[in-house]
């Protein structure tokens, strides 16, 4: 009995054992986030482990995936932190040079490419290692390049853009195109009438005029079915009219979009809208990242690059003018107080509006009140127009990337990864976080999100110098003056004095009212 216990015993105890290590290698499967964040709390990492910082949660998914196809390749694993974006490189800084903070520090990192001259200078962000020459102009647009570009170096992959642009109702535009088209084609159809009925004229008086006509003249006309001989009939394809009345549409849709400001007021005055439609256009004017496209293309913040604090130009005529436009929009409507982006963008979604402008973020809002039966029209993307035909709009841009960390000792690992989130796994980037990649030829599901990219192209991406950084306050500041009524010449010239700008002298050839454009008192239509 003692030696049948004992064994039962034994087999329990071997049982238990089996079940704990089954156990615990499940758990371990089952939850990757789990040890890591063990991991996290220790501070340990494994010399065949990346430490990866990001701070915004959509990006989870698209980094899981790309980490969990990494580790299939390489064998190295990546170890995702989602850190608050609050002190950022602070808290980087601290952890990689003194190892304070509750994570262990990251080898690459996720931020905005404005913070890079600040990584760059303290040592956080270190020049990539492109072996393959992924990071070219052949795959990334200029504006990318321009800004992961510190002291005329490469210092961090271009993974994904947010930027201004165009955002226009497609069912609108498509309606009143569709109506010039059938107008068109009714002048053309009553001025072929005419001129048959006048040919027809001509013909009875000739035929008058002669005493006989010749039967056979007469027959030689005909086939033998009665049918007239100079008439080639044939059967058109099925659905080919319907094609060529598609494209006519959208070649016509085209040559209707606003090039410029002026573009809009005139149109706003020949609109005839829909019960429904409040403005023709309206935007977030209190907000700077939508206002800068109005003097962007003649402010010197930087450099191309955005980096160099030698080139500082605020003020200058074309600037000036700009302004000067933009003031003369006030003066014939007015932005309520609850009119910020986003009550504007809802106005869009409840077809108020015909013309916005909006970031890529539109996209997701809308696609939602679709699915929801919220949003019953189409809608299109183009660049943002132009001031006039003289001044050229430039809006702004910002680039999140990925930087390799200047303490890591897993340099070349982290720059293969970086790569692999920012070209290789970039098609999918939109798919899985809705952010627009940096990547050229990505083609998106909806053609009309495929248009941003060439706003981007345009676009100024956001200066890095550190002096710059109480700059966009004092600029939004300065648009709010003018908006307000102040002199465009005397606030700009104010900014540029108080950030140390350039001062150049303007001789004016022209009044500058005179390049405001006419008839912009028409942007509400109700």
């Amino acid at each position: 009995m003692s030696k049948r216990v004992i064994s039962i015993c034994l087999i329990i105890i071997f049982l238990a054992g089996l079940a704990k290590h089954a156990f615990v290698d499940f758990d371990a499967e089952k939850s990757d986030s789990t040890l890591a964040q063990r991991i996290v709390e220790k501070n340990e990492v494994s010399d065949d482990t990346l430490v990866m910082w990001y701070t915004d949660p959509s990006m989870e998914e698209y980094i899981s995936d790309v980490v969990l196809s990494y580790r299939q390749e390489t064998g190295m694993d990546v170890q995702m932190v989602l850190v608050d974006g609050i002190d950022y490189l602070e808290k980087i800084n601290n952890a990689s040079v003194r190892g304070e903070g509750d994570c262990p520090a990251p080898d690459l990192y996720v931020t905005t490419h404005d913070n890079l001259m600040k990584a760059y200078l303290a040592g956080l962000a270190s020049p990539i290692i492109d072996k393959e020459e992924k990071v070219v102009e052949d795959h990334f647009p200029g504006t990318a390049l321009h800004a992961i570009s510190c002291d005329g170096k490469l210092v961090a992959y271009p993974l994904y853009y947010e930027t201004n642009f165009f955002l226009y109702n497609k069912t609108y535009m498509s309606s009143i195109a569709q109506s010039r088209i059938e107008d068109e084609a009714d002048t053309k159809a009553g001025e072929q009438a005419q001129a048959e009925a006048d040919n027809m004229a001509d013909e009875k008086s000739q035929a008058e005029s002669k005493d006989t006509t010749s039967e056979e003249e007469s027959e030689a006309d005909y086939d033998s079915d009665g049918e007239n001989a100079d008439i080639d009939e044939y059967d058109e394809p099925y659905g080919e009219e319907d094609e060529v009345a598609e494209q006519e549409l959208l070649d016509r849709l085209a040559t209707m979009i606003p090039s410029t400001i002026d573009d809009i007021t005139t149109f706003a005055n020949n609109y005839d809208a829909p019960e429904q439609v409040e403005a023709v256009f309206k935007w977030d004017v209190r907000d700077i990242f939508y206002n800068y496209f109005f003097v962007g293309n003649y402010m010197e913040v930087g450099g191309e690059d955005g980096d160099n604090n030698a080139i500082f130009n605020l003020y200058n005529q074309q600037a000036v003018e700009c302004l000067s436009t933009y003031q003369g929009m006030n003066k014939y409507f007015t932005i309520e107080e609850e009119d910020n982006y986003d009550s504007i963008l809802q106005q869009f979604i409840d077809g108020k509006l015909v013309f916005t402008i909006a970031t890529t973020d539109a996209f997701a809002k809308i696609q939602q009140a679709q699915m929801e039966g919220k949003f019953d029209y189409e809608y299109g993307v183009a660049v943002i127009p132009d001031v006039n035909k003289l001044l050229l709009s430039r809006g702004l841009s910002v680039t999140d990337v990925v930087a390799v960390n200047g303490y890591s000792e897993k340099k070349e690992a982290a720059n293969d990864f970086a790569s692999r989130l920012s070209y290789d796994n970039s098609d999918s980037l939109y798919m899985k976080a809705g952010k627009l990649a940096c990547k050229r030829d990505i083609l998106y599901e909806n053609s009309e999100i495929n248009n941003v990219m060439t706003e981007y192209q345009k676009s100024m991406p956001l200066p890095k110098m550190i002096e710059t950084s109480d700059f966009w306050l004092q600029l939004e500041i300065a648009f709010s003056k003018v908006y307000a009524g102040d002199d465009p010449d005397e606030v700009l010239r104010e900014l540029s004095d108080t950030m140390g700008g350039q001062i150049e002298e303007i001789t004016y050839s022209i009044p500058i009212q005179e390049s405001i454009g006419a008839g912009v008192q028409t942007f509400f239509t109700k």
